[in-house]
């Protein structure tokens, strides 16, 4: 049986790519981003919206369940960054960012998890198999742990995501539901066009694998994760290019 997949931010970079990737391993898959997506395929649909919207993030979820039943995994990958220094970060500039990187994960990590409860719950009463548990990767950055000048209010947005990763995992595993997160290292996409070569060169050599990241590199985590022979993981970080907490 294939699976059911949320991705947001799908519409490009790594959204994109992982909703191909699992489109092409005959899954469905439900994308979201603030633009439209150019993914043609039968088992794509796509919705519009602000990941930090309430209203539409529960209306996603909940016409993605009615259609297909069931929502297996939860992929939180809208996210924007900004380089400025504390103090020249605007009260605005800094909600925004914890609007989509924070609020945005916690909104739909809630709303799938309920799906996922309510997908077991309906098995349960008709008898019917469900898979072993539902899964919700959150993704983080290494500007957490190294807590990257220029970048206080992004790398504080995302340690806010781990630690949220975390703490979701202990909640929810009473319901087969197992959270993990991905630190990302910098991989070329339109994320980090803006900032500046410089400061992207100080990142990579602070890693012990001095590389960009690669999409195959990320798809391969989530594989790990979601993997039914990781049903005993949960709670945990990985963090790509070896950089160490």
């Amino acid at each position: 049986m294939c699976r059911v997949f949320i991705i947001s931010g799908a519409s490009r970079g790594i959204g994109k790519a992982l909703s191909e990737h699992y489109l092409k391993c005959g899954d469905i898959v439900v994308g979201c981003a603030r633009s439209p997506s150019d993914i043609a395929h039968k088992n794509y649909r796509h919705f519009i919206l602000d990941i930090n919207d309430e209203k539409a993030v529960v209306a996603m979820v909940r016409a993605a369940k009615k259609e297909f039943g069931k929502i297996d995994i939860c992929l939180n990958n809208a996210g924007m960054a900004s380089m400025n220094h504390i103090l020249t970060t605007s009260c605005e500039s800094a909600k925004t960012l914890v609007d989509v990187n924070f609020l945005g994960t916690f909104l739909l990590s809630r709303e799938v998890a309920k799906a996922m409860i309510s997908n077991k719950i309906s098995n349960k009463i008709s008898n019917k198999n469900s898979a072993k548990s539902g899964v919700i990767i959150n993704f983080s950055s290494v500007a957490a742990p190294l807590c990257l000048e220029g970048e206080a209010i992004y790398a504080a947005s995302k340690a806010a995501c781990e630690n949220l990763t975390k703490t979701m995992a202990k909640e929810l595993a009473s319901y087969s539901i197992r959270v993990n997160a991905i630190a990302l290292t910098p991989v070329q996409t339109d994320l980090i066009k803006a900032v500046p070569k410089d400061k992207i060169k100080s990142l990579l050599e602070q890693q012990a694998i001095k590389r960009f990241g690669e999409f195959d590199d990320i798809i391969n985590v989530v594989d790990f994760f979601i993997s039914q022979k990781s049903d005993f993981i949960t709670g945990q970080i990985i963090t790509l290019g070896g950089v160490l907490r």
